[in-house]
């Protein structure tokens, strides 16, 4: 589905990460973690082809990354959910129409698809707000808001950077919660996190794998987390 063979990525003259080699399979539950400046969003830019590695290969859905057009990284970037640390909207939208603007761009927002959104934005709690501009949201509705607008158009993959970093723990739970159900739906998950007493609540609910970035290089978590 994603896989890394030997991957390295340089920026301005130094290497961020160094031979990098992992497989991420249908259905699996991932968690990345390490320092801050540790190279956690670049490793999930290079997973849903954002950037490429300055050597070694990556391939999304069995294909090498350098292969492909413009037109295939959009197609297959619509398999791919990306949930950012920083979430951005359209201030002059509401809610609904920040959630639905990749249905609208693909030409998919037709009766049935709007209906759909209904149901997404209820499951994530947020049907009430549907109308509310990004600027009336808390910190809480945004990151939901923000993981609807990931998985509005059916990803098989959701990446997500840092998805609780700015919310209160009962929030972090809410959101992990969502995360769970989408992994048990059959959909692959990898956050990218700093916050252990998270990772050690979702190890209690589902069976997921540490991943940690340390001097440039990705190492299998210990037990300790």
């Amino acid at each position: 589905m994603i896989e890394f063979e030997n991957v390295a990525y340089s920026y301005g003259g130094g290497e961020l990460l160094s031979d990098i080699s992992l497989k991420l399979s249908p259905g699996s539950f991932h968690f990345l973690t390490g320092p801050s400046g540790s190279g956690k969003t670049t490793f999930l830019k290079l997973c849903y082809g954002a950037l490429l590695p300055t050597s070694g290969q990556v391939r999304l859905f069995d294909r090498d990354v350098r292969s492909f057009t413009r037109d295939d990284m959009a197609m297959t970037r619509r398999r791919v959910g990306v949930v950012h640390q920083d979430c951005q909207f359209l201030d002059h939208l509401t809610l609904a129409d920040n959630v639905a603007l990749s249905l609208t761009v693909s030409g998919r927002d037709h009766f049935d698809e709007m209906a759909n959104l209904s149901e997404l934005l209820n499951w994530v709690g947020l049907k009430s707000r549907a109308n509310a501009l990004p600027a009336e949201l808390s910190g809480g509705e945004r990151q939901r808001a923000a993981l609807a607008r990931a998985i509005i158009m059916s990803p098989d993959v959701i990446l997500a950077d840092e998805p609780t970093g700015n919310v209160d723990w009962e929030m972090s739970q809410r959101l992990l919660t969502l995360l769970v159900e989408l992994n048990k739906m059959g959909k692959t998950i990898l956050i990218a996190s700093h916050d252990l007493a998270l990772i050690r609540s979702a190890k209690s609910q589902v069976q997921a794998r540490v991943l940690r970035i340390s001097n440039r290089r990705l190492q299998l978590a210990g037990a300790d987390l």
